[in-house]
């Protein structure tokens, strides 16, 4: 599973709010709501993601091996 828990985390680091997302940068409600759900999000979106926060990709999300990931390897 893809969790988006390091993306906060750099929000607070670099001490940017949501707010600052969706009316400076245009980011939407619902990427938000995406990411805050650990729903999937494009390539592209990441990319945009760090252009905005000017970091890794590290620090927007992290792989999470569920159960069903295990068994696979």
């Amino acid at each position: 599973m893809i969790s988006y828990e390091p993306f906060y985390k750099t929000l607070k680091e670099k001490q940017i709010s949501t707010y600052k997302l969706i009316h400076q940068y245009g980011i939407s409600r619902s990427l938000l709501d995406r990411l805050k759900h650990n729903k999937p999000l494009s390539t592209v979106t990441i990319d945009d993601l760090c252009k905005i926060l000017s970091c890794r990709v590290e620090e927007i999300l992290v792989f999470v091996p569920d159960e069903e990931n295990r068994s696979i390897q």
